[in-house]
């Protein structure tokens, strides 16, 4: 009885593990690769899969997404002799599982090795200002290198990026300090320019200001020779409405004469040719205010238009305290004819 049941123990349990390794249950977006006696048989797709248990094998199982591989810094030489190390990054996907497992024994190490030379060939005809500014050239470059080599090993490659472009310390040191200058001299045009803008801005206010004053004083000089061409005519209109004679206008004459004489500066004043006939006139007033008798001669009157020099050295000139009127103080040597009436 017990050696039955141990027999019995053990069909079962290899009944249970040919049950486990006939049912393969493959995840999405995976494969399987089935090997019967060594050999390939069929490729597992993703599901419930049957397989012969203890006869079939599986040999290798793919991961059908899109995968993506850094590869670490290479060190490459450029046309003019400069190393530089690049980083690069490969996003690959598996076509065809079959060929992934038997054209190739790690398609990973074969991409990265294709790149580093295609990556070398590539750079090796560019200088350095060329590498640093020809990315997508590269990139294209190596996408078409990669996805000819590739497609015979069920790769397909879909980008390639360069990570990093280092050059050496020293280029390095130059680009900053070529980078710097030219940052300080955009710093000064900018600089220059705002300084012009500034100044004929400056200037064109200048030049309104000095318009805007200019037509000021124009306008008020204007207003000033309207009003006093209007005080004129007023006083001309009141003069000549009050019918004033000529003992009046000689009364005026007498008053304005020590202004004449008025100011420490004055050297020489004239006196107009009609003072001598307001004088005339005012003497005929006062004749016929006294009522007759002989005709007082006319005081001498300085000929029209006639300059009186005076001598600075000779001291200030006499006032009339009584008349309060500037008398001129008349050379000794000279002597002005008289007007009489």
């Amino acid at each position: 009885m017990e050696p039955v049941l141990i027999v019995l123990i053990v069909l079962v349990v290899v009944a249970f593990i040919a049950l486990i390794k006939t049912i393969q249950v493959i995840p999405q977006a995976s494969a399987a690769i089935v090997e019967r006696f060594g050999r390939y048989t069929r490729t597992l797709s993703a599901g419930l899969n049957i397989v012969v248990p203890f006869i079939d094998t599986i040999r290798n199982r793919i991961d059908l997404r899109e995968q993506v591989v850094p590869f670490p810094p290479q060190p490459v030489i450029t046309s003019d002799n400069l190393v530089v190390n690049i980083d690069t990054v490969i996003y690959y996907q598996v076509t065809d599982p079959r060929a992934a497992t038997y054209e190739v024994a790690s398609y990973i190490q074969a991409i990265e090795q294709l790149t580093v030379t295609t990556l070398r060939n590539i750079i090796g005809s560019m200088d350095l200002e060329s590498t640093l500014t020809s990315r997508e050239v590269i990139n294209a470059g190596l996408r078409g290198v990669l996805d000819e080599a590739t497609g015979r090993w069920g790769i397909r490659v879909n980008r390639v990026e360069l990570k990093a472009i280092e050059p050496p310390t020293s280029i390095q040191d130059s680009m900053e300090k070529q980078m710097r200058a030219d940052r300080d001299k955009r710093a000064a045009i900018l600089t220059a320019e705002g300084a012009r803008q500034a100044q004929i801005l400056r200037a064109e206010g200048e030049k309104q200001a000095a318009v805007l004053q200019a037509e000021g004083e124009a306008q008020a000089a204007v207003l000033k020779a309207d009003g006093e061409a209007a005080a004129i005519r007023t006083v001309f209109e009141a003069i000549h409405e009050g019918d004033a004679d000529q003992k009046l206008l000689a009364y005026q004459y007498l008053q304005t004469l020590p202004e004449l004489a008025k100011g420490d500066a004055n050297k020489l004043w004239i006196i107009p040719s009609e003072v001598g006939d307001a004088l005339k006139g005012l003497g005929g007033a006062f004749q016929g205010v006294t009522g007759g008798g002989a005709t007082p001669a006319a005081p001498a009157v300085t000929p029209p238009a006639a300059r009186v020099p005076v001598d600075p050295a000779a001291g200030p000139r006499p006032v009339d305290t009584e008349n309060k009127t500037a008398r001129p103080r008349v050379e000794p040597t000279r002597q002005y004819p008289t007007i009489d009436e």
